[in-house]
């Protein structure tokens, strides 16, 4: 019954303050110049930041991606950093990265995270995983674009799958599963963020692979499996959800343990049952593609049946807003964290 219910799934969308009177015009004059020095000297600081930056090879908001994905210290997943299909994002640079129904991007947290990867990889670690044997990517070519980023935590620390969006149609990582991994690593948490093929049941198919794929290599990946997460966004969010329902087998993989807890951010899945996990859910308030109200009478009616769940909306706020910097949202992922250790205890 289970089976025909996942293969059943479809995939859904997606003062400044005036300053007081009475300065002279010569004190004028002079808080101009003040101002004017100020501005030329932080912008030689920044050229010098920029210049440091080059200087080591790191990369800069003016950093083509295509320079990020054809860098020779990623090998060949470097192409799968930014989506694979370039026709779900737009921008030519870090800086100005687009991604289809994503919104509040930081260029700043786009670098951040490129260079965590470059300066790691130059190191000598493993930041990408295959999931799938060279025998199964020739059978079905499609698992070719499939992987792990690894974002590590401390050794022995349980683990977290983040999963991005895209409407199953491309994988937002960017936006949507790197900075979530990488502020879950700094908290001490083994991240991984997966890149899956596009689809809603192939998507599940990936995600149930991937956890075998990280119990498999518990020991070499330093990770403790017991009461691991699931994290996703928008379409990401019903992936965990599934997984974490049906269970792993059910999409091909091995029978394997329920994560302690689901985290969803933006998504407006109605549908549950009692064996759904402990679920933490966020949604803006002004989302046009997954309704907070949807989101909030699913996590009712699991609380109902007794399964722990915490939910939080947010006025304004639109689709797709990651980790929520600068946002009435920021502060999130330090709740749902909270939330996964209750579940813990």
């Amino acid at each position: 019954m289970k089976q025909a219910m996942a293969m059943g799934i479809l995939a859904v969308l997606f003062m400044t303050a005036l300053t007081a009177r009475g300065n002279s015009a010569e004190s004028d004059d002079s808080q101009e110049g003040q101002d004017m020095t100020t501005n030329a000297m932080d912008g030689e600081y920044e050229q010098k930041d920029m210049e440091g930056a080059l200087a080591t090879g790191l990369y800069i908001v003016d950093t083509p991606i295509s320079d990020v994905i054809s860098d020779p210290v990623f090998g060949d997943y470097g192409r799968l950093i930014f989506p694979v299909d370039d026709w779900y994002y737009s921008g030519d640079t870090l800086g100005d990265l687009h991604l289809t129904y994503y919104t509040n991007i930081d260029p700043e947290e786009t670098v951040k995270i490129a260079n965590y990867m470059k300066e790691h990889a130059a190191l000598g670690d493993t930041i990408f995983y295959e999931i799938y044997t060279e025998e199964e990517k020739a059978a079905d070519p499609e698992k070719e674009d499939t992987g792990l980023f690894f974002f590590k935590g401390t050794p022995g620390e349980r683990f977290a799958v983040c999963n991005a969006g895209g409407a199953f149609a491309y994988v937002g990582a960017m936006q949507d599963s790197f900075p979530h991994a990488l502020e879950l690593s700094r908290r001490g948490y083994n991240a991984f963020a997966l890149i899956y093929r596009p689809g809603a049941q192939t998507a599940c198919e990936d995600l149930a692979r991937a956890i075998q794929f990280i119990f498999e290599h518990a020991e070499e990946l330093e990770v403790n499996t017991d009461g691991y997460s699931l994290w996703g966004g928008s379409a990401g969010a019903r992936m965990a959800a599934w997984v974490g329902s049906y269970g792993t087998a059910v999409f091909g993989a091995e029978d394997l343990p329920q994560p302690a807890a689901v985290i969803m951010q933006y998504t407006g899945l109605s549908e549950y049952s009692k064996s759904d996990p402990a679920t933490f859910a966020t949604v803006g308030e002004s989302d046009g593609i997954a309704s907070w109200r949807t989101m909030k009478q699913r996590l009712d009616g699991m609380s109902a049946l007794g399964i722990d769940t915490e939910f939080h909306s947010y006025p304004g706020l639109s689709h797709g807003f990651g980790l929520g910097t600068g946002t009435v949202a920021e502060g999130w992922l330090d709740e749902a964290v909270a939330f996964w250790q209750r579940q813990l205890q």
